[in-house]
């Protein structure tokens, strides 16, 4: 997104708040919608839901190869995770 673009749209925003700032119903639900957005931005783990099965998709594919890993008996999750490198 260009500068130009940037400035545009932040105008709108803007301009949009403004025209919604009388109704305080209004105004909660966007405080409310903002808060999750901020929370989405903060937690680097979601994902989109094509990316997800992406992830699906590859797990799939490589089980399929034989490229899998097994916990051992009695091994602890962290152990597993620093043996396999991950």
């Amino acid at each position: 997104m260009t500068a130009v673009q940037l400035n545009a749209q932040n105008t709108k925003l803007w301009q949009d708040i403004g025209a919604i700032a009388d109704s305080e119903q209004l105004m909660k639900r966007l405080a409310k919608y903002v808060a999750k957005l901020v929370k989405e931005k903060e937690n680097s783990t979601l994902m989109s839901k094509e990316e997800f099965f992406a992830k699906i998709e590859k797990a799939e594919a490589d089980f399929r190869e034989g490229r899998t890993y097994a916990m051992l008996p009695g091994e602890s999750f962290t152990d597993f995770r620093k043996r396999i490198g991950k």
